[in-house]
């Protein structure tokens, strides 16, 4: 009997370890753009949030964003981030 081991990752904002699915994956594109990954797939350096408007807040107080991608990361990407998270919520 085998039971698959789940992918953990931890919040950049809240530094909680969770299983990846509950978070968003937020990527730097090889362009130099920060978006959402819904997918998980897109190319480029990650991070992870939780989906909670809460913890992007918390990530751009404490420039964890432009901490984890080593660039200024502006207002406009953290409220087009918001904007992404809140229209994917179910």
């Amino acid at each position: 009997m085998s039971t698959k081991k789940i992918p953990m990752r931890m919040c950049i904002a809240c530094r909680e370890m969770k299983p990846k699915r509950e978070l968003v994956r937020v990527v730097k594109t090889p362009e130099g753009e920060i978006k959402l990954d819904l997918s998980g797939k897109l190319n480029g350096r990650g991070a992870y949030l939780c989906k909670s408007v809460e913890c992007l807040k918390k990530a751009e107080k404490s420039g964890a964003l432009a901490r984890a991608f080593s660039m200024a990361v502006s207002k406009e990407i953290y409220s087009s981030l918001e904007r992404q998270l809140l229209s994917n919520e179910e």
